[in-house]
């Protein structure tokens, strides 16, 4: 698969989930969206308590993560924070409140619906220290030296070039700045029938990295005191049950990783 038609699935993807807006009640790693967990239920269950979810504007979960990388940020007030892949505003809202008035979040994401909701979410929450743009986190619209951390909530495994991602989040980090990310990740490697599929790509699977591999490529970008922080196991076979055989014991892991740019 040629890089921009990866993409263009992706943003015509992720632009209709935006037009539903929340309506689809599968997660990000399902094919499809038929009767499965709502939002909310996969939410709580990858790590967002009742209180966060009360507390940003209806729309802005679509139930799209595969973590919560915000309650693992230790987030202090006046920080500024970049979200890489920022959808409706889910985890940017729940950081602004963590940062406080004095501080700001900026949400990234290729998707023009995506930035539509997120911008309509924020104007009915009145966050005045929140702002969305457009851009993919390969090249990030943001300059040098700008956030304290940056934060992404299984997006990363959709780029087809993780180490530009991963040199772009290093640029815009301050000296001393943090990245926490949750993303989907592999502990071996894919079988032909899925590595090839789009449906297994846009489903946060098929262009998932090796866990090893993932982690040689953030200390590569430059970061030091790469850290798992937290990782959860689950069979292929829930989400792919057209392609992935029963009798395979296939693995995917939501893994939680913290890492630090050098001072």
């Amino acid at each position: 698969m040629r890089q921009e038609e990866i993409r263009k699935a992706v943003r015509d993807r992720y632009g209709n989930i935006a037009k539903r807006a929340g309506s689809c009640c599968q997660p990000a790693m399902s094919t499809g969206c038929g009767c499965g967990p709502s939002a909310e239920t996969i939410s709580i269950d990858i790590g967002y308590s009742p209180e966060d979810l009360k507390a940003v504007p209806d729309g802005a979960n679509l139930g799209l993560g595969c973590g919560n990388p915000v309650a693992l940020a230790g987030l202090k007030e006046g920080e500024t924070v970049i979200d890489l892949g920022s959808g409706a505003g889910f985890d940017c809202f729940l950081a602004a409140k963590a940062v406080g008035a004095k501080g700001r979040v900026i949400g990234i994401d290729m998707t023009p619906e995506m930035l539509d909701q997120a911008r309509a979410n924020a104007q009915k929450g009145c966050y005045e220290n929140v702002e969305f743009r457009l851009g993919e986190i390969e090249n990030l619209p943001v300059a040098d030296n700008t956030a304290d951390i940056v934060i992404s909530n299984c997006v990363i495994n959709l780029s087809p070039d993780k180490d530009r991602v991963f040199r772009e989040t290093f640029r815009v980090l301050k000296p001393g700045g943090r990245l926490m990310v949750s993303d989907i990740v592999l502990l071996e490697s894919l079988p032909d029938s899925i590595r090839k599929s789009l449906d297994a790509y846009i489903g946060c699977v098929a262009g998932a990295s090796l866990k090893t591999d993932y982690l040689k490529c953030i200390a590569d970008a430059g970061f030091v005191d790469v850290s798992i922080v937290g990782e959860s196991m689950f069979p292929l076979e829930d989400f792919f049950t057209e392609i992935v055989p029963k009798t395979d014991s296939l693995n995917v892991v939501s893994l939680k990783v913290s890492a630090k740019k050098p001072i």
